[in-house]
C-alpha cells in the first residue's frame, strides 16, 4: 500500500477506500449480459447504461470513480431474476465519456431522471450507494413523483454527515496520486477515450471538496419509503444518521405508534467499502424492503 502512495506524506482514507474497492472487486467480473445498454444523451452529454431483466425497475447509482459491474456486479443476477435493473454510469465514468461540464449532486441527478425519460420509466425504485446515494436523495427531492422507494446504502444528504476525517481524504491530493493504481486500470479497461484520466480525476477532487446539502426541510418531506443500510464504522457520522432517520418519520416507540414506512439497518462489523461486499445481506434487506 505504500509503495502506492509514493510521494505523498499522508495516506488518505478516501483512496485507501477506493484502492481497497477496487483490489477486492476487480476480479469478481459481472457475468450477466445486459438485455440492452447504449447511450442516453442528456443535459448535453452522453450517459451510459444497462438493463438487466424484467419486472418493476429498479434504478443502480454506483459510487465515486465506480462502474456499473465494480459496484453492482453481485447484486444485478439477483435483482435481475424478478426485476427490470436500470444500471448506469455517472459523468466520466466507466464507458460515460469524460465532460468539461461542472459536477455537482444536482446536475447528476437531473442526469438519471433524463435516462428514465429516456428509456420511458415514468417511476422506479432507486438504489445509490455512497455517491450514487447521494444523487438518488436529490432525485427523490426535485422529481419525488420519479421515486417509488428508495433505498441509502452507506451514503448522505448533506457533507456533516460523514466524519470528519472522511470530508478531509482529498486535501493536499494531486491527479498523479492515482496513477499506477488499480483506479487507473479499472478506469483504461472500459474509459472511452483513455487520455481524459487525468482531467477525470481532477474533476473529481474539486468535486469531493465542495460541500452539499439537500437540505433538512426537503428530506423531512421525502413522501418514498426509505431504507437507510449503513456500516457501524462506514465513515457515516451516526448522530447525524440518526437525525436523518427521524427526519423521515423513524426512531419512534413502535410499541406506542404506527411502525415507520422508512427503515433502517446498521450493520455490524462494516467498513465503507466491506459494506458492498455483504451481498446476501444487502439483498435480503432490499427483497425485504422493495415489495
Amino acid at each position: 500500500m505504500k509503495r502506492v502512495f509514493k510521494g505523498s506524506n499522508v495516506i488518505q482514507p478516501v483512496l485507501i477506500i477506493a484502492i481497497l474497492f477496487f483490489t477486492v472487486f476487480q476480479s469478481k467480473g459481472q457475468q450477466l449480459k445486459p438485455a440492452a445498454s447504449g447511450y442516453a444523451p442528456v443535459n448535453g452529454i452522453k450517459v451510459y447504461y444497462e438493463v438487466y431483466g424484467e419486472g418493476k425497475p429498479i434504478v443502480l447509482l454506483h459510487g465515486a470513480f465506480y462502474t456499473i459491474e465494480l459496484n453492482w456486479a453481485q447484486l444485478i443476477p439477483e435483482l435481475s431474476k424478478t426485476r427490470k435493473v436500470i444500471a448506469l454510469e455517472m459523468q466520466g465514468h466507466g464507458h460515460t465519456p469524460y465532460s468539461d461540464r461542472k459536477l455537482d449532486i444536482a446536475t447528476l441527478a437531473s442526469d438519471v431522471e433524463g435516462v428514465m425519460n429516456y428509456l420511458k420509466i415514468d417511476s422506479a425504485d432507486v438504489a445509490g450507494y455512497s455517491m450514487g446515494g447521494s444523487i438518488a436523495y436529490q432525485l427523490a427531492v426535485k422529481s419525488p413523483k420519479r421515486v417509488r422507494k428508495l433505498v441509502i446504502i452507506s451514503s448522505t444528504y448533506k457533507t456533516n454527515g460523514w466524519l470528519p476525517v472522511v470530508n478531509g481524504g482529498f486535501k493536499g491530493f494531486k491527479p498523479e496520486f492515482f496513477d499506477n493504481t488499480p483506479l487507473k486500470t479499472a478506469y483504461d479497461a472500459v474509459a472511452p477515450d483513455k487520455t481524459k484520466w487525468r482531467k477525470f480525476v481532477e474533476q473529481m477532487i474539486v468535486f469531493a471538496g465542495v460541500p452539499f446539502d439537500v437540505g433538512d426541510a426537503n428530506i423531512a418531506k421525502i413522501a418514498s419509503p426509505v431504507l437507510l443500510i449503513s456500516g457501524d464504522n462506514d465513515g457515516l457520522d451516526k448522530v447525524e444518521l440518526a437525525k436523518t432517520y427521524q427526519l423521515l418519520g423513524g426512531g419512534v416507540a413502535a410499541d406506542l405508534a404506527p411502525m415507520p414506512k422508512s427503515h433502517l439497518a446498521i450493520v455490524p462489523a462494516q467498513s465503507h467499502v466491506g459494506l458492498m461486499q455483504q451481498t446476501k445481506t444487502i439483498l435480503d434487506l432490499l427483497n425485504g424492503f422493495l415489495q
